[in-house]
């Protein structure tokens, strides 16, 4: 998948636990585990925008985006 997702990084970057950031964006822990490993197909704006305001980042800071090799 072309969309790579660095929350574990920004986590550990901001020194803040998964269970955290789950009870201030809203969320269970298990969709923010979801979310960290990649298994999710689409996220609500609104929640990229909890994410960011508990992470104090970007969404670029979060979401990556790598072309999948077609040779």
């Amino acid at each position: 998948m072309p969309i790579i997702v660095n929350l574990d990084v920004m986590l550990a970057r901001r020194k803040m636990r998964a269970k955290a950031l789950a009870e201030h964006v809203g969320i269970t822990e298990q969709n923010i585990s979801l979310l960290r490993s990649g298994k999710v197909k689409g996220v609500r704006f609104e929640t990229l925008e909890k994410i960011c305001e508990a992470l104090e980042c970007q969404p670029g800071d979060i979401l990556e985006y790598q072309p999948e090799d077609t040779g």
